[in-house]
């Protein structure tokens, strides 16, 4: 579906969309997977990403090699690409991109308030945040006591602050409160970048609103799994489901109820595109849940490639990107924990 963008996209847009889609064709295909899932070393896997876009991050790391310093490069790559994106990016493209970025700032956040409370190293916990969701101020975290103090010192001049609004509260940070304020930062999040792709319009709000329907669905199974059998009333998970998606608004009225993922799976099966990812479990098993849900994600994803002029490809870039680097990790995980049988477990092919 197209308005007129395609007379006028490619005067600021065509040169990223171009520069996005060659970067595209340098994700790792199913032989390269295949190639990866038989090493027998870390050493053997450097030298099979040597052949591929890692290798000039990955040619000076001395052995023996961690599993952490694979990922570090691979991200740093991820990174490097986006800064570029960003930096030829002109309005509103570039705060199309700044959007990507405030899932990682939230999960940031919500990494050092965690470890703080848990009483770990502040510069520990920053070497374990995501490059891509680093603010100036994000080491002053570690000072706040509640979430009031934590708006007010440290995150009211970020981009998240206006998402901070429904949840400042001045009860104690503790693990349950940390799990629902980022929930809730997420729920505004989904909420306020769905608006901005709707005033976007044409392709850019047809795939968006797909891309993000689908994050906010998956958010809410999740949501509604991991509450089961905590403290949290049905009205308070129900607050946390985004107030868009295929779900909303009937199905989150039944996800709030459930007792157990049996319930959970029979609200679902009623929405066909999640009725096949829940054909995939066996009943009363949620592990291979997440799986699932990435498959679909990837495939969603890679249909957005289909289309042109529209962002959503830079999106899709993005997290097809993060999803062949936590393929990385597992499998660089299982090889170097001698666990090589369950290598294909959670590794997604993403073409």
């Amino acid at each position: 579906m197209y308005g007129f963008e395609a007379m006028t996209f490619n005067i600021h847009g065509g040169y990223l969309e171009a520069i996005v889609r060659g970067y595209r064709s340098g994700l790792l295909t199913a032989a390269d997977y295949n190639n990866l899932c038989q090493c027998e070393t870390l050493d053997d896997i450097k030298m099979h990403l040597s052949a591929t876009e890692y290798g000039p991050y990955l040619q000076n790391e001395p052995s023996p090699l961690h599993t952490t310093t694979i990922v570090e490069k691979c991200t740093l790559k991820l990174v490097d690409e986006y800064k570029h994106m960003l930096t030829q990016a002109t309005e509103p493209l570039s705060t199309f991109l700044e959007y990507i970025t405030y899932g990682h700032m939230i999960d940031n956040v919500v990494l050092i308030v965690t470890g703080t409370l848990h009483e770990r190293d502040v510069q520990e916990l920053l070497e374990k945040c995501h490059p891509l969701g680093m603010f100036d101020s994000i080491a002053t975290l570690a000072v706040a006591q509640n979430m009031r103090e934590l708006y007010r010192l440290v995150l009211v001049d970020t981009p998240l602050a206006p998402y901070f609004s429904e949840c400042i509260t001045s009860e104690d940070l503790d693990d349950m409160n940390i799990e629902i304020m980022r929930n809730t930062l997420y729920k505004a999040y989904l909420e306020d970048f769905y608006r901005f792709c709707q005033k976007l319009g044409g392709a850019t709000a047809e795939i968006m609103s797909d891309l993000l329907a689908f994050e906010a669905d998956r958010r809410a199974v999740n949501i509604t799994i991991n509450s089961i059998g905590t403290e949290l009333t049905r009205d308070d998970r129900r607050k946390l489901y985004s107030n868009f998606g295929l779900l909303y608004p009937y199905g989150h009225e039944e996800l709030a109820v459930c007792e157990d993922i049996d319930q959970v799976r029979a609200a679902m099966e009623k929405y066909p595109p999640y009725q096949t990812i829940f054909s995939k479990l066996s009943y009363g098993e949620s592990q291979i849940l997440d799986k699932a849900f990435y498959e679909e994600e990837v495939k969603r994803l890679c249909l957005a490639f289909e289309q042109q002029f529209h962002y959503g490809v830079f999106f899709a870039y993005m997290r097809l990107r993060e999803q062949e680097i936590r393929n990385l990790m597992w499998i660089s995980e299982c090889v170097a924990q001698n666990q090589k049988s369950r290598v294909h477990d959670s590794v997604v092919f993403i073409f």
